[in-house]
């Protein structure tokens, strides 16, 4: 958006801003959602509203219920224009449901970009992450064109369109087979090898990874990294089990329920995103089993509340501010035009032993 309303005359401003900008092809057949135009121009609803209103009596635009404003009056300039400067990050929550750690290197991020004039904007939602999101995110692309594109928390379905449709993208995260895209992330792979090479040496030899039905790349990549570094071990006994919930406290407790009713339970868990660390370890304690004397717990990842959690947890660290500039590299060039150097990057965290793993009951 090239200017903003002044104060004087906000309505008129308003229409003549939206007709300028339609005019320029800056949005094509469909106008951003009134949340996002009312942050955009810094109006109140009722101001943009009223400037929506007379767009429609003109002729420009028309409310179809249940999608939008359509553009009647479509620039014949031809393609839209690309705001080079402005990146867009997608995410299927809004940033006030993510986990701290996720928010942290996103601030950064946007800081980062900040300083070289740049702006991060922030788009969510459930229906762009569905088997059918292909209309949802054509609409969301063509009316809010920008320069890069950074896809966090994302499935498959939304990986395979922005890689069929050849946008400038980045994925912050793993991407799944047979998806061609930049991307950043950890080496979850790598870090639950790690784990289970811990636990192995430790002396345990039966082991779980609790994990949810998400299936996220990340996630999938943990599992093979855990299972195969237990089946490729030197100890014929080493076995290992990954099981599933259904991302609730009441299903996370149901599976350790099932685990420990088993007639020999594991003594070691890898636990996959740190608030279900938090419902297994409560859990446990309820029934009387204790960390790690009984059962060594490793969580996965990291987040600031677990520095006040009694044991301290074993868990892997990497500081957001690695994260932000690992994603800044290829955004940057992306905003240039450029053709990303470095397609692949993996990140391994600093493993922090805490104080919840030991060896097992019977080796002690």
């Amino acid at each position: 958006m090239t200017m903003l309303p002044q104060r004087n005359s906000l309505f008129s401003q308003t229409v003549n801003i939206l007709r300028d900008e339609i005019g320029k092809g800056t949005w094509t057949h469909w106008l951003p959602s009134e949340r996002s135009l009312c942050g955009t121009l810094q109006v109140s609803r009722n101001t943009l509203r009223a400037g929506l209103a007379q767009l429609k009596r003109d002729g420009v635009i028309r409310s179809v219920h249940g999608a939008g404003n359509q553009i009647l009056a479509v620039a014949s300039s031809g393609r839209p224009r690309l705001r080079s400067q402005d990146v867009a990050l997608l995410m299927p929550d809004p940033l006030e449901q993510l986990r701290p750690s996720q928010t942290l290197w996103i601030d950064e991020l946007r800081g980062l970009l900040s300083e070289r004039g740049c702006r991060l904007r922030l788009f969510h939602g459930h229906q762009f992450f569905r088997k059918n999101s292909r209309p949802a995110l054509q609409k969301l692309v063509t009316c809010n064109p920008h320069g890069c594109w950074i896809l966090t928390l994302s499935n498959e379905h939304v990986q395979g369109w922005f890689a069929e449709t050849g946008l400038p993208c980045v994925v912050a995260g793993s991407i799944y087979p047979g998806v061609d895209l930049p991307f950043r992330d950890l080496d979850h792979r790598a870090m639950c090898r790690h784990a289970a090479g811990v636990l192995l040496g430790l002396g345990h030899r039966k082991m779980a990874v609790v994990t949810h039905k998400s299936r996220r790349a990340g996630d999938v990549e943990s599992e093979i990294g855990f299972v195969e570094a237990v089946a490729q071990s030197s100890h014929a006994d080493a076995e290992s089990a990954v099981l599933y919930h259904e991302s609730t406290p009441a299903s996370v407790c149901s599976v350790v329920r099932r685990l420990r009713e088993q007639q020999r339970p594991p003594t070691a868990l890898l636990v996959v995103n740190p608030y279900y660390y938090l419902t297994v370890t409560s859990r446990l304690a309820q029934m009387g089993v204790r960390v790690p004397q009984d059962v060594s717990i490793i969580s996965r990842d990291e987040d600031p509340f677990l520095s006040f959690v009694v044991p301290t947890p074993a868990r892997y660290i990497v500081s957001p501010h690695i994260m932000a500039t690992t994603l800044l590299r290829p955004v940057i060039e992306l905003l240039e035009g450029q053709v990303v150097t470095q397609r692949v990057s993996r990140i391994m965290p600093e493993f922090i032993r805490g104080d919840s793993v030991s060896r097992p009951p019977a080796a002690s």
